[in-house]
């Protein structure tokens, strides 16, 4: 994939496509630039539009290329669980992502997605997941020296720095402020990495000097000095941790065989890209919709007031212990909502490897195959007034009640995030701390417009007012607005 043409892989695309034995779903399926754009720019709607007209599935012709969408419960779980053998992500229209995971556990198929996802699972153990609590503590209570009140903080920016940290010193065992460490800065290299997703899709298929791939590759390699580096060291000295690099480093199958330098880059690499790209969005989306919702607030303060009370005066692993399996049951809805509403990885690229049936309509072989948690979050038929923030949706009964399928957030089956555990651990911890120490809000002129790269965030940032902690009902109404 690092070597392959573009242009020749969409003509490949283009013989795919032409050599179908069976018809595609209805759609809309005549190239259209206006519906490329419309597409990248803001596809939710477009997406919600074409379920309306077609319904649970239906075929866009997006750049040069039909595209199947599968949208609500069953398509969610056809895909991604009673199915998900007929379809391969590596070859979907994130292909390009190798690019820059190589081939992590985000990007492989098959026996040699699931061998890898044995000798990983271990590291993601609910235990190793707790004890990373220190770390992310530490961090956190470090970052917060920023929000003072009055200041004006880009919380988006804010908390990449703070995920990146957390990543590093959580998953590869590196202190963020060591030689190594300072010597990039990883938050801004990935975000240059990511952003050929934001680029226009026909620069895209550019490469040389100054496109967008050059860029990405360019951020790559110097995040590969960083990881490297470490691998070498650690190899040279016989350190270990609980991190998971030091896992890769030991793990072998039943053969003895280990993994080379260049696997556990790729592994370290992803981690360190899910580590903290997600949790990024999910912070920054959580405290969008705290900012419209005072009275969610004010349920949040009253339930950290009595259930942890130390956290203001003495943050802490042990005074954050209920965090930890989530017995913070507003929190916990707020997280679920806020992952309903905005899903980080809001889109399940796949493409079809046998023909098949869904719904009363074929879907060829070769196809590419979409699956959105972002648009299926949306479906009125399945959440009432999607649109609206409502935590409620998620009280135990509530959720227990919503169909097998409809809220896929991770993804599901065998390709569930091997991270969740870890990354909810994570917001629910910078939440908590951000409510202990401040309120925040917005400011009257902004207006959220969201950006698609592999996951959505908040576009331009999420600027906010650091406000003081309100003490009460009253006051964290007062606060907000």
């Amino acid at each position: 994939m690092l070597n392959s043409k573009p242009l020749a892989v969409m003509l490949a695309d283009l013989r795919d496509e032409r050599a179908a034995t069976v018809p595609f779903p209805p759609g809309e399926t005549r190239f259209s630039l206006a519906r490329t754009r419309r597409f990248a720019e803001d596809p939710l709607p477009m997406l919600l539009e074409a379920y309306e007209r077609f319904g649970p599935v239906f075929t866009l012709r997006v750049l040069h290329s039909n595209v199947v969408f599968m949208l609500g419960p069953e398509a969610n779980h056809y895909m991604t669980v009673s199915h998900a053998s007929n379809f391969s992500w590596r070859e979907s229209h994130f292909r390009d992502l190798i690019g820059l995971m190589g081939d992590g556990l985000l990007t492989i198929d098959g026996e040699f997605h699931r061998r890898s996802r044995l000798i990983m699972l271990p590291a993601f153990h609910r235990e190793h997941v707790a004890a990373s609590l220190d770390a992310i503590v530490h961090e956190t209570t470090r970052a917060l020296d920023d929000l003072v009140p009055g200041a004006r903080v880009d919380l988006y920016a804010w908390t990449r720095r703070l995920a990146v940290r957390v990543a590093m010193r959580a998953l590869f065992g590196v202190d963020p402020d060591g030689p190594q460490a300072r010597s990039i800065d990883a938050a801004v290299l990935f975000e240059e990495a990511l952003a050929f997703y934001a680029s226009d899709y026909f620069l895209r298929v550019l490469r040389g000097p100054r496109t967008p791939w050059a860029r990405m590759q360019s951020a790559a390699r110097k995040l590969d000095t960083l990881i490297y580096a470490e691998i070498s060291r650690r190899r040279a000295t016989g350190e270990r941790g609980s991190d998971i690099l030091s896992l890769l480093l030991d793990a072998h199958d039943e053969q003895d065989n280990t993994l080379s330098d260049l696997q556990i880059r790729d592994e370290v690499m992803t981690l360190l890209f899910a580590g903290h790209d997600t949790t990024t969005s999910t912070v920054s989306f959580m405290f969008y919709e705290l900012a419209h919702n005072p009275e969610i607030v004010a349920r949040l303060l009253a339930e950290q007031d009595a259930r942890i009370p130390d956290v203001r005066s003495t943050p802490s692993s042990d005074s954050l212990r209920p965090v930890i399996g989530g017995e913070l049951p507003e929190l916990e809805m707020v997280l679920d909502e806020t992952l309903r509403k905005y899903p980080p990885a809001w889109i399940g690229p796949r493409r079809s490897i046998e023909p098949f049936e869904f719904e009363g309509h074929t879907v060829p072989a070769r196809a590419f195959v979409n699956y959105c948690s972002w648009a299926s979050h949306h479906l009125p038929d399945v959440f009432e007034q999607p649109e609206e923030f409502r935590p409620e949706r998620f009280t135990a009964e509530a959720a227990a009640a919503l169909p097998k399928g409809a809220y896929v957030p991770f993804g599901g089956g065998s390709r569930t995030c091997i991270g969740m555990r870890f990354g909810q651990l994570e917001v629910r911890t910078i939440a908590t701390l951000i409510l202990s120490r401040c309120t925040l809000s917005l400011p009257e002129d902004f207006r959220l417009s969201i950006r698609q790269m592999p996951t959505i965030s908040p576009k331009g940032g999420l600027p906010t007012i650091v406000r003081p902690r309100a003490a009460s009902v009253t006051l964290a109404i007062l606060a907000a607005g």
